[in-house]
């Protein structure tokens, strides 16, 4: 099939996108951040014939997430490839940003999350009528559903939220949807709380250490440092999400998938017992167009990285070699597929 060649201009066009997207980029899955975006000339949509080489444009989440320093590292990774010859990395609002400029051309390379990715593909959501062709090149980390409790409030179960103050994530943010979704599998709706609170991290531990909340969603990455932190000065409780209200919502959200948040890591807490959660698994992504040879390339060299010990970044250690083609919302593109093919031959 005949490819289009993308060439990059010189110059980038700095333009402040004010879309709301989602991903775990500060607080929660929504960023401010404004993303730098270059035009390009012949071409945009990331393709290029397997002699020429490529500039791809990294789109990440704020700066201030995990999205951002991911991008930074795999530039370095990405520009080793003698198919591409520059990795610009961007600042953006995250997942729903990052797909939409991949389908107008504007990025070739992004990272989002699972339950995102699931609306474009189909799409839904805030993707209505207008389905992305996007295509995963891996399966990276998973955010984790962690609702956590004073200890004082007797909560121990989602159902224990009835009647509660309970912090929900900003409006319109990951966290919140995360929050509608196991209160809807628990039987429990927003009208069901005491009272609901629509703040982030950094205010939830706020009103939850001044006896304004008794309970909050967090939806990240593990450890989260707001939870850590509240851990130092109170008594709390990680309330699980398991049995019946997890198989609710794994059955009727298909990006959910279980995850032990385990007793005795240090780095996880260091919890007493083992907790039972969900969690959305973020993505590395790419237009469906994208060469086949430059897509098996960028997907082998991020796999031998992870394989090295100079992978620095927190969240890429917790991605697991073994799974990143495995169990994923969108189509492995084609390129990458081949490469993953010839491990599965190798073994």
């Amino acid at each position: 099939m005949p490819s289009i060649t993308m060439k990059l201009s010189g110059i980038a066009l700095l333009s402040a996108l004010a879309l709301a997207g989602c991903g775990d980029g500060g607080d929660d899955k929504t960023s401010s951040q404004a993303s730098t975006q270059s035009k390009q000339q012949g071409g945009n949509d990331g393709t290029s014939t397997a002699a020429e080489t490529v500039n791809l444009i990294f789109g990440t989440g704020g700066t201030s997430g995990s999205y951002y320093p991911i991008g930074g590292a795999l530039k370095t990774v990405f520009e080793q490839s003698d198919l591409v010859d520059n990795v610009q990395v961007v600042s953006t609002g995250a997942s729903v940003q990052n797909i939409n400029n991949i389908s107008d051309g504007l990025n070739q390379i992004a990272i989002v999350m699972s339950d995102v990715a699931f609306d474009a593909l189909n799409g839904q959501g805030q993707f209505e009528g207008q389905p992305a062709k996007i295509s995963a090149l891996a399966g990276l980390y998973p955010n984790v559903v962690q609702v956590v409790a004073t200890e004082e409030s007797g909560i121990s179960s989602i159902k224990d939220l009835a009647g509660k103050r309970v912090g929900v994530g900003k409006v319109g943010s990951g966290v919140e949807q995360s929050a509608l979704k196991v209160l809807e599998a628990a039987g429990l709706s927003t009208e069901d709380l005491g009272r609901v609170s629509h703040t982030g991290y950094a205010d939830s531990v706020t009103e939850m250490s001044n006896g304004n909340l008794d309970a909050a969603f967090f939806t990240s990455g593990v450890p989260n440092s707001s939870i850590t932190g509240l851990m130092q000065s109170n008594d709390i409780t990680f309330v699980p999400v398991e049995g019946d209200t997890a198989k609710s919502l794994l059955e009727k959200y298909p990006y959910y998938e279980t995850f032990t948040l385990p007793a005795k890591a240090p780095e996880r807490y260091n919890l007493d017992q083992a907790v039972e959660t969900v969690a959305i698994r973020n993505l590395l992504i790419v237009p469906d167009s994208m060469n086949d040879d430059v897509a098996k390339d960028l997907a082998k060299r991020f796999y031998e990285y992870l394989g090295t010990d100079k992978v620095s970044v927190g969240a890429l250690k917790r991605v697991e070699r073994d799974t990143m083609n495995q169990n994923l919302v969108l189509p492995v593109h084609p390129g990458a597929k081949a490469f993953y093919e010839t491990l599965s031959t190798s073994k």
